[in-house]
């Protein structure tokens, strides 16, 4: 699976979805400009360490990318009349993400399907979620009908922040 976010804003959601991206598998792809360096303090605090386990490439253009990817791709949008959990995903499947202000821009809907255009339902009159909360609800989904694949089964994939500390869910 690979996320994308189109030109997001905020380093520590960045950060966030990084570390999301190495905990579940997914390759990282971020579509210029970008609201912050790759060397943001705010953007590795976000990932903490977890920067050398997930492929993160930077993309001048989402239409490139898109094109070079092998999987469908699917954009989400306040906008959207269609649920993700209407999908059944499929492994090489890419997740489009917009900024953090003001989602997905028409020209990055534009080279999506219409059909392929998704949302996450929330409560009437609230605007979004947070980004790395979006992308956290739809790459798990994903990851689950795959029957969360590559996953660990041991004590080594639990919640504890700290490897030598006990985890929360004991």
């Amino acid at each position: 699976m690979h996320v994308v976010l189109v030109q997001p804003e905020i380093a520590p959601n960045t950060g966030a979805i990084v570390r999301l991206c190495a905990n579940t598998g997914c390759d990282l792809h971020l579509i210029e400009p970008l609201g912050f360096e790759l060397t943001d303090p705010l953007l590795r605090r976000g990932g903490l360490d977890y920067h050398e386990y997930v492929s993160v490439q930077v993309h001048p253009a989402l239409d490139d990318l898109l094109a070079a990817l092998p999987g469908r791709s699917f954009g989400f949008s306040s906008w959207a009349s269609r649920a993700y959990t209407e999908i059944e995903f499929a492994p090489d499947d890419v997740f489009v993400f917009g900024a953090e202000r003001s989602g997905l821009p028409g020209a990055a809907k534009a080279l999506i399907p219409e059909h392929q255009l998704l949302v996450i339902p929330m409560r009437a009159g609230n605007r979004s979620l947070n980004l790395a909360n979006a992308a956290s609800v739809v790459v798990y989904e994903a990851w689950r009908q795959h029957g969360f694949s590559g996953a660990s089964r041991d004590r080594s994939g639990l919640t504890s922040e700290t490897p030598s500390a006990d985890p929360f869910d004991t």
